[in-house]
């Protein structure tokens, strides 16, 4: 009988991650747990359950899940490459007018990279996340693959989209095959702590108030600047680039009369064009640094269904590459703020094809 492979599980204290770690467990694996510290921690802390002083609660919280379950905990330091990587990039996208997604690039960046590379080092065998969605070996493609999960509610594989065939094959997402609900009622019945702990919060990073706060408190470099109208003409005054994304009504501050929405971001100039609700919708797409998993290289013009925001709705769509590290994406039916800096992610049926940075709307193209 061969040894048991050893697995990795990214714990942060939530249920999620925590019935990760347990079904894993449960099936065979040799299961160790790693907790990365993207903040200054306000005490130390050891490894495992072996002495250390009180922790952040999310710490604390795998801590002690791991010491329910048996497993050795490790917290590992990742505050350097999470401010360069996600913090940097959150800032300086908003300030150069576009819309961030910094869960994508901490995937990218931190989970599947710096930490899959430590797990590796580690001897483990594969990196266990609580990501809900499906991964694993596609004979139908012929390539290491995502689905998307039961849970279609709970679907996270937009975030996933840049994951390499490299880190596909060295991961796990055991809850893909179940629901939210399933999983809260197996992490009561293997008695763990965080079986009722509430969901965890978009932005990690920004523990009080909006982005808006957060952005204030980095005291990044903006000024107020003009909104324009559609013939470019100045309405009103607009309080710094950041605060703003395509498809804005609220928080706007003009005077009553037509429903305005934000068109254009232009950061060089520091204007923002304001228009009609109809301004705001786009057939096509350019986009930028595609990632393809199902693909080497796109066969040719292929229909797909894309989505061009984490809780939007896919919608059939030609891709097609374009010159240079290029895709064009036209959609059958028109799409509400396509938004630079986000990303567009193709599906076929339940598999991730691939995505990409969306660079401008292309209102004018035909399909």
């Amino acid at each position: 009988m061969g040894a048991k492979k050893r697995v990795v599980v990214a714990m942060s204290g939530g249920v999620d991650s925590s019935v990760t770690a347990a079904i894993l467990l449960e099936q065979g694996y040799e299961v160790m747990g790693v907790t990365m510290q993207f903040r200054k921690p306000e005490t130390a802390l050891t490894k495992g359950e072996n002495g250390g002083c009180p922790a952040p609660d999310p710490v604390e919280d795998a801590r002690r899940v791991a010491g329910q379950l048996g497993i050795l905990h490790y917290v590992l330091d990742f505050q350097d490459i999470f401010e360069e990587k996600v913090v940097r990039y959150f800032t300086s996208e908003y300030l150069g007018g576009r819309t961030p997604n910094p869960c994508i690039a901490c995937n990218r960046y931190v989970k599947f990279g710096a930490l899959l590379t430590k797990t590796l080092e580690l001897g483990a065998d594969y990196l266990a996340t609580g990501h809900y969605a499906r991964v694993g070996f596609s004979d139908r493609y012929g390539r290491y693959a995502i689905r998307r999960p039961v849970d279609r509610k709970k679907d996270q594989t937009y975030v996933l989209y840049r994951l390499t065939q490299d880190q596909i094959a060295h991961t796990l997402m055991p809850l893909g095959e179940y629901t939210k609900e399933q999983v809260r009622k197996m992490a009561a019945d293997f008695g763990l702590q965080v079986a009722g702990k509430a969901e965890s919060q978009d932005l990690c990073f920004i523990t009080q108030g909006s982005y808006q706060d957060y952005l204030r408190e980095k005291a990044i470099n903006y000024q107020p600047g003009p909104f324009l109208d559609m013939q470019g003409e100045i309405i009103g005054t607009h309080r710094g680039i950041p605060f703003y994304t395509i498809g804005q009504r609220r928080g706007l501050n003009l005077a009553a009369g037509e429903r305005l929405y934000v068109v254009r971001i232009d950061a060089e100039n520091n204007t923002i064009t304001l228009g009609p609700e109809k301004a705001i919708w786009g057939k096509c797409l350019r986009a930028e640094e595609p990632n393809l998993i199902l693909f080497e290289k796109l066969p040719g013009p292929i229909e797909v269904e894309a989505q061009v925001r984490y809780n939007g709705r896919p919608s059939k769509a030609i891709l097609k590459a374009m010159d240079g590290n290029t895709l064009q994406v036209c959609f059958l039916r028109p799409q509400r703020s396509i938004t630079p800096g986000q990303s567009v992610v193709f599906y076929l049926g339940d598999y991730l094809a691939g995505g990409a940075t969306i660079e401008e709307t292309l209102n004018n193209m035909d399909l």
